[in-house]
């Protein structure tokens, strides 16, 4: 009755692109009630670029874009290839598909880099480093608020610039060369044209909504707005991702975690269903009991509508196999024939055997053909 639904209801999920590892994640899906997505890959495309740069006093943008993608070459973060890229492409005229398709390491061979030493990835915070700019070695940070704080800088005066650009959903770096402010650089990450649409659904469907990100609390407020979430777990470092989703946990709360990237890959394997996006990391879908193919945010929802399909399928096929079996063995075993005289023919009892078999695959089967 169990194995057979479960077998086509892993196969349904298949043709749609969710690719389920096992049999009990589909019972986990049925019972959870949060569902925690991550920003950066999940909900946004990935693939952020820069939208602003704005120099302070008498620094030139196209100088600063050049330092910061100096400091950013040797950075893996998506950020910084956005920065490089956009380096790239100063003083490009032509709009050309080719030209657009280059890739990052070509795009660094375009530009002339400053040379850059004693580089330090600061985590959630920044990137620091020393770079040689006209024979004269130049220390140097690019990063949020929380980079300001470790050179023990005041941003206030940048402030209403940045909350405007934070207010607008974008992600603010700031540039620092010589323990002095040189400018911001603003790079937003577009999201997925299904995002809202899958959000809505998956409420509609019951489940508590949460979006989790590395950006400040205005930046992710902005976003969550856009997409129709509320609850916002901001600020938080790669590092912190699965002791969030436990907290939810402690709550009493069966949590499903969906994300991409490496650091997500704790989070998936602390949740109770790990959902990885088939575009992400190889990391994240091995810690993932459930990989969605194409990437389609709208496969959430149709993974937990298939677990509920699956489940009463389960349950109706358990019903009608213990209805055959505890209706006909008494019959079969006499306990009709002090009253009545009704005796059951071998017959009839094999015939209902194989028709409570029948009856659980024939039912099963119902899955291929039901709309998820």
């Amino acid at each position: 009755a169990t194995p057979m639904a479960m077998m086509v209801g892993i196969g349904k999920g298949a043709e749609k692109g969710i690719l389920i590892r096992e049999a009990a994640a589909l019972e986990t899906a049925h019972k959870t009630n949060a569902v925690i997505l991550d920003k950066t890959g999940t909900l946004t495309q990935g693939k952020p670029a820069v939208t602003d740069i704005l120099p302070v006093g008498d620094q030139i943008g196209n100088h600063i874009l050049k330092v910061a993608a100096s400091l950013e070459q040797r950075s893996e973060h998506p950020l910084g290839k956005a920065i490089i890229q956009a380096a790239a492409s100063l003083g490009q005229r032509s709009s050309h598909t080719l030209d657009k398709a280059v890739k990052e390491e070509v795009l660094k061979e375009k530009i002339e880099l400053f040379e850059v030493s004693d580089f330090e990835a600061v985590p959630g915070k920044g990137i620091k480093g020393n770079l040689l700019i006209g024979g004269e070695i130049f220390q140097a940070a690019l990063g949020n608020r929380e980079i300001l704080k470790v050179l023990g800088l005041d941003i206030k005066k940048m402030e209403p610039e940045i909350q405007k650009l934070e207010n607008d959903g974008k992600t603010v770096m700031i540039l620092v060369w010589n323990n002095q402010i040189k400018g911001l650089i603003a790079v937003a990450d577009v999201l997925k044209p299904e995002a809202k649409e899958a959000v809505k659904k998956l409420k509609e469907a019951g489940l508590e909504i949460w979006m989790i990100t590395g950006d400040n609390e205005r930046t992710a407020q902005a976003i969550g707005k856009q997409v129709g979430i509320l609850n916002i777990m901001a600020q938080v470092l790669p590092q912190n991702k699965a002791a969030k989703v436990q907290e939810l946990q402690k709550q009493g709360k069966k949590v499903a975690m969906v994300g991409d990237g490496i650091n997500d890959a704790p989070a998936l394997a602390q949740s109770d269903l790990g959902i990885a996006m088939g575009e992400g990391t190889d990391v994240a879908m091995e810690s993932a009991g459930v990989t969605l193919m194409r990437g389609d945010l709208n496969l959430i929802a149709e993974l937990f509508n298939l677990s509920r399909r699956t489940l009463r399928i389960v349950k109706q096929n358990l019903f009608w196999a213990f209805f055959y079996n505890t209706a006909f063995i008494p019959v079969a075993a006499g306990a009709l024939y002090p009253f009545f005289g009704i005796l059951l023919n071998p017959i009839f009892a094999a015939a209902a055997m194989a028709f409570s078999s029948l009856s659980v695959v024939l039912n099963s089967l119902r899955l291929k053909k039901i709309k998820v």
